[in-house]
């Protein structure tokens, strides 16, 4: 089994935040989320990453990463194109925003031929759930295969600033995922906590589901079946200006229906993340916190020379 790849998602609009997370300087040294989740990954055994791009943030992003990483991992740039879509299919008039996370990985898939992992360039995860999917992606593959995302409770992943969507899982008697919904506007209300999924039906949580942050293990098994409901949910839904064909959603789908199974591998480590740019003195403080504490350098610059 080759070593695994990084897959970053970094094309994001940022639009609640207010511009490209995925530059925001959060270290103590201007290290951004994105740079931790690299050196995490690295520390793991992830050998190579794939960073997923609009074009407009491939000169700024390849500037800060050759100042912060160097040579010290070979990283390749693939852009999520809004046309990158199957057959004659056009770009509907007045579409701007990009297609979701599913198509998002996709847009990878002519730089991978092993396994990869995913994670979103604005979120951090902790150094302990880049081992967990190291140890998943390097053991023996099945079939169907058995898929991964890193699980964390729902109540550790809010913003105080206002609602989020989150993807909650829900397990079988076999100890695989059996679930994954997405849910959108999660907050607390009145003490409890309340969301609503895509199709409108509120739910309430414990605090306590397991829930995707999009940190995933996959082999290159999942490109077909992707590509299938690309495919299908273009078919159904192009003329809707803001529908996104989501990473969470398709493997929920992939499970339903057999064609994959999905573990979830709990997480040990703290998730930040900034949804809301008053976020970001939290995510600021508690990364200082991680310095101090001994789990990263006080500037990774150096620290990637070592690795």
């Amino acid at each position: 089994m080759s070593a695994p790849a990084l897959v970053v998602l970094a094309a994001g609009v940022g639009s609640r935040f207010g511009g490209p997370k995925q530059l925001s300087a959060v270290g103590p040294s201007g290290e951004t989320l994105l740079d931790y989740a690299i050196y995490d990954a690295m520390r793991a055994g992830f050998t190579r990453a794939v960073l997923v791009i609009r074009e407009e943030l491939r000169a700024p992003l390849k500037a800060h990463l050759a100042q912060v990483i160097g040579a010290a991992l070979p990283i390749e740039y693939a852009e999520q194109r809004l046309d990158d879509l199957p057959g004659e299919r056009r770009v509907p008039a007045g579409r701007v925003k990009p297609w979701g996370t599913g198509h998002a990985v996709l847009a990878a898939r002519k730089a991978l031929d092993g396994p990869f992992a995913v994670c979103n360039a604005d979120d951090y995860y902790g150094p302990g759930a880049y081992r967990l999917l190291a140890q998943h992606l390097t053991a023996k593959a099945s079939t169907p295969p058995v898929h991964a995302f890193v699980g964390y409770r729902l109540d550790a992943t809010l913003s105080d600033r206002g609602g989020v969507a989150r993807a909650v899982g829900s397990t079988g008697p076999d100890g695989l995922i059996a679930r994954l919904v997405e849910v959108k506007d999660v907050r607390r209300v009145d003490g409890a906590l309340r969301g609503v999924t895509a199709a409108g039906e509120p739910r309430a949580f414990t605090g306590a589901e397991s829930v995707s942050m999009n940190l995933w293990g996959f082999t290159p098994a999942v490109f077909p079946a992707l590509q299938t409901q690309f495919e299908a949910f273009l078919a159904t839904r192009i003329l809707a200006p803001d529908s996104e064909f989501l990473l969470s959603t398709a493997l929920d789908e992939q499970v339903a229906r057999g064609r994959s199974r999905l573990r979830v591998l709990p997480a040990p480590d703290r998730w930040l993340g900034m949804t809301f740019a008053a976020d970001v003195e939290a995510v600021r403080s508690a990364l200082a916190e991680l310095v101090r504490a001994g789990t990263y350098p006080a500037d990774l610059r150096a620290a990637f020379t070592r690795l």
